[in-house]
């Protein structure tokens, strides 16, 4: 029994890597820059969604997948900014996957967007198992939720270009050693790029900003 439940789930991974493989190549061919956005729940990444879209609606076409277990309460958020968003409802899952991104794209005409952003569900391990066929992935780190994260749960941050330590505005009032995350996601993943930011201040947006133009910009080339 144990080894057809280790093939049914390295059948059902390989399918996954496979529809993620067919979403990279949509995303190429259409020139279009794919974000996949990773966090707990409550890190911040609706309120980082609102200020990169402010900051750069004018200048990309911009679109959103949402996702999330229930509610449309974070796609009414980004639809009133004023580009398109889908809501997926994934339903009970803890994490999108390729199959549903590729659901999703049907409702999207890639061509007439230069970003889509895919905000996924809120967790600090599922999300990063699952390749979605986006270019680059991110996560946010509140300052709220401890210093202790990467540690506990280090694939995010293995599997993340960039990390975000967000709500820098409230470090006097909590205990977390921003240093000492530094470090150990650098011991964990050497290429990866952490920018302080606050969604409540504005602090460290223009940084988190010139990061995306830059990979956009390079995939368009």
């Amino acid at each position: 029994m144990s080894e057809i439940s280790v093939t049914v789930v390295r059948n059902i991974l390989e399918a996954q890597d496979r529809i993620a493989k067919s979403n990279r190549k949509l995303f190429e061919d259409h020139k279009v820059f794919v974000l996949n956005l990773m966090s707990s729940p409550g890190a911040g990444k609706t309120s980082l969604l609102e200020r990169t879209i402010e900051a750069m609606k004018s200048s990309y076409r911009i679109a959103v997948i949402e996702g999330d277990i229930q509610s449309q309460e974070d796609a009414l958020r980004i639809k009133r900014l004023g580009v398109e968003t889908i809501q997926i409802n994934t339903g009970g899952a803890c994490h999108l996957d390729a199959n549903m991104i590729q659901s999703a794209l049907e409702k999207i005409p890639l061509n007439a967007y230069d970003f889509l952003i895919i905000e996924n569900v809120g967790n600090l391990v599922c999300p990063a198992e699952f390749d979605l066929g986006e270019h680059e992935k991110a996560m946010i780190l509140s300052v709220t939720e401890g210093d202790d994260k990467p540690l506990k749960y280090p694939l995010m941050f293995q599997k993340s270009s960039v990390l975000l330590i967000n709500k820098i505005d409230l470090i006097p009032y909590v205990t977390f050693n921003t240093e000492r995350v530094k470090k150990t996601v650098s011991e964990l993943n050497p290429r990866i790029q952490v920018l302080e930011i606050s969604c409540k201040t504005g602090e460290g947006i223009d940084k988190w900003v010139e990061w995306l133009r830059n990979r956009i910009s390079l995939c368009k080339h």
